[in-house]
């Protein structure tokens, strides 16, 4: 008898514990599955938002329709330039800037026989090449005005209103820095002996950096060298000259070099296209070399676009896009005659005065179309699928559909 109530009480005994555990394994099971069942939600959300993401970068546009339009004459001689998002429209007589409804926020006169800009971000510096004066403008007025004692060559603004000059004075090539007041901060020069003679300059946008290409002769050989410069705190420290990193090249010809932002520079020869990286000490990172030659020169502060006359395939025209790492992300063909390449936020756009064509930064086609009318200048705004358009006789906001 004693047996058998000990087998009983093992037998419940056991059978309470194997229950226990049954019901820990559901336990355990149903979070599992609460927890399977949550990662794959989110990994779906995550694939579903990839899927629009990717398919309203890939849609195409249905069209355009005018939504705004202000009445404007073009006066003859003049030409129009984006300002940010508003409208530089300068000639050898001044300068107006006007905003997106056609209001003018300011009227700037002068005399000038070959005037030339140059525009960083929302200021523009307006000189006569050979001349003396550079006025420092922005969207809401006049920063500054410069005056130099020696005919001016060429110059870069940066987006404080310092701006770096090329000074010819006979025999020695004088590069300046002045501020927006007139002031002149650095000066230095140059001969073709030493250093060689700039062909191009640009400043960083906060001023605190300078590129300069050189071309000069070694030996009878043609060379081209790229000079940084850095007037902040770091290039204090070094030479009287602030030189701070420099780069030869033999048997080609740099004519371009520009300050994307604050931490790339790019340079274009008539064989490659080269990127530098730093904000203090601007490096090397990437070099691509060049099969044809470079018909023209576009850029942002993320891409820079090329043109070439395309030598394979389909189209008259090759369209090479580089991010700022120097990694060529898009080659794209066309016929179209262009007069621009714009590029804003993940599109660029090709365009002449009566047709453009939009294409996502991969290069699939969103919309090409004809304008309506002669235009002048078109202008990305901040609204991804609005555009404002300079015609002869108005200041128009296109929208696609």
């Amino acid at each position: 008898m004693a047996n058998v109530r000990e087998y009983l009480r093992s037998r419940t005994k056991g059978t309470r514990t194997g229950r226990s555990i049954n019901y820990k394994e559901k336990i355990r099971s149903h979070k599992l599955t609460i927890f399977y069942r949550s990662v794959l939600g989110i990994a779906l959300a995550i694939a579903i938002a990839a899927m629009i993401i990717v398919s309203w970068k890939n849609r195409e546009y249905g069209g355009s329709v005018i939504v705004n339009s202000v009445p404007i004459t073009k006066v003859e001689g003049s030409a129009y330039l984006a300002l940010g998002d508003y409208i530089l429209t300068y000639s050898k007589d001044g300068a107006n800037c006007m905003d997106s409804k056609g209001d003018v926020l300011w009227n700037q006169t002068y005399e000038m026989q070959n005037p030339i800009v140059d525009i960083n971000g929302s200021v523009a510096a307006i000189g006569d090449y050979n001349g003396r004066t550079i006025y420092v403008m922005n969207t809401t007025g006049r920063m500054g005005e410069i005056t130099t004692n020696l005919p001016i060559r060429n110059f870069s603004v940066a987006s404080t209103g310092i701006v770096a000059v090329i000074l010819d004075d006979s025999r020695v090539t004088r590069i300046h820095l002045y501020d927006t007041s007139g002031e002149l901060l650095v000066e230095s020069e140059t001969t073709m002996e030493r250093s060689g003679y700039p062909l191009d300059i640009s400043i960083s946008p906060n001023g605190e950096l300078l590129a300069i290409s050189y071309l000069y002769v070694d030996s009878g050989v043609l060379k081209s060298s790229i000079a940084f410069h850095n007037f902040g705190e770091v290039g204090q420290n070094l030479s009287a000259d602030r030189f701070v990193s420099g780069y030869d090249y033999q048997g080609t010809v740099v004519p371009f070099i520009h300050f994307m932002n604050g931490n790339t520079a790019f340079a274009v020869s008539d064989d490659r296209i080269m990127f530098f990286t730093g904000n203090q000490k601007p490096l090397s990172s990437a070099v691509n070399f060049l099969d044809v030659k470079v018909q023209g020169i576009f850029y942002n502060d993320e891409y820079v676009g090329l043109v070439f006359l395309n030598t394979e395939g389909d189209g008259k025209y090759r369209l090479n896009i580089y991010d700022t790492d120097g990694r060529l992300i898009t080659s794209k063909s066309f016929d179209m005659e262009y007069t621009n390449v714009i590029f804003h936020k993940d599109e660029f756009i090709i365009c002449n005065d009566i047709e453009y064509s939009i294409y996502n930064i991969h290069g699939t086609e969103r919309l090409s179309e004809q304008f309506d009318e002669i235009v002048y200048l078109l202008v990305p705004q901040e609204k991804s699928n609005r555009f404002l358009i300079m015609t002869q006789n108005a200041m128009r906001v296109m929208e696609m559909k």
